[in-house]
């Protein structure tokens, strides 16, 4: 294939690849936890630290790690230790990322003003050999987190009391899976961009949630979807000249309607099916016939 031969389409191709896998690992948890829209906090988060790296003429990604994990990590020790709920820990964190992101920019030398704008909106050719070495690395720490300690994970969000109960450490659990959605955003932000990233964590596990009956399922559909739409919307986007990160949460969301569309008349099949298997049984079973009460006067 001719776009194999583009050594910027080979790094573009195995950063998406990584993306597609890392993004709704974490996801998956998030949804889970109703958190579906963190992910857009920390990449205004991000947004800060790209700039910063900018500023201070030093790597963007690992600058945009930095301040998006102290970012995801204030926000969980607000939510865990303040009187805040959790949603308005989450605007907090919204506000004070693209607040400092627009000072940033402003400071930052006009020259780099548009290598910011392929970090908020995705940019396959500005994908560097180190940028992809970057994200290999950052991608396996996440995927060690979310599938090595997915029991764990799964625990604490699915139900906090009950991890509590059995001796997890549920603040570490929750900060746990802070940091891990705070690396994702960086390593997902070259290719789709800091400003769709949630959408890649969240809507390929919501369209896995569709047909899935376990988390064990939903884990590897949202994997395999995200994969499929990341490979998909990154060689469109080189055939046709399209935004990367737009057509692959396009994409995802064609893929979520299809599903939702598929699952209906599924659904109603199980249903039916689970109405038969129940009257199959009652008939099965003779009904205990009661005794007379015995009365006398």
């Amino acid at each position: 294939m001719e776009m194999l031969q583009d050594a910027f389409m080979q790094r573009s191709l195995l950063a998406a690849l990584l993306i597609g896998i890392t993004a709704p690992a974490v996801g998956v948890y998030l949804v889970q936890r109703r958190q579906a829209l963190m992910g857009d906090g920390i990449g205004h988060v991000a947004m800060t630290g790209v700039g910063l790296g900018f500023l201070l003429n030093t790597s963007p990604i690992w600058m945009a790690t930095l301040v998006a994990v102290v970012g995801s990590v204030i926000m969980e020790l607000i939510r865990a230790y303040g009187k805040t709920r959790g949603d308005l820990a989450l605007a907090l964190l919204f506000y004070g990322g693209m607040a400092g992101g627009v000072l940033l920019i402003n400071l930052t030398p006009t020259g780099s003003n548009a290598k910011l704008s392929s970090f908020l909106f995705g940019s396959l050719s500005l994908v560097s050999p180190e940028d992809v070495v970057t994200i290999a690395v950052l991608a396996a720490l996440v995927m060690l987190v979310t599938v090595g300690l997915r029991r764990q994970l799964f625990a604490v969000s699915q139900d906090e009391g009950f991890a509590r109960v059995t001796g997890l450490p549920v603040r570490l659990l929750n900060l746990l899976i802070a940091v891990t959605a705070a690396v994702t955003v960086t390593v997902a932000m070259r290719v789709v961009g800091l400003l769709l990233v949630s959408a890649l964590m969240v809507v390929p596990v919501a369209a896995a949630q569709q047909l899935a009956r376990s988390f064990r399922t939903t884990f590897a559909l949202a994997v395999v979807i995200g994969t499929g739409v990341t490979l998909t919307g990154t060689t469109a986007s080189y055939y046709q000249d399209l935004p990367p990160g737009a057509t692959i949460v396009l994409l995802a969301i064609g893929v979520f309607i299809a599903l939702t569309a598929l699952a209906a008349p599924l659904a109603r099949r199980r249903a039916r099916a689970a109405e038969t298997a129940t009257r199959v049984c009652d008939a099965a079973v003779p009904a205990v016939r009661r005794p007379a009460d015995d009365v006398r006067v």
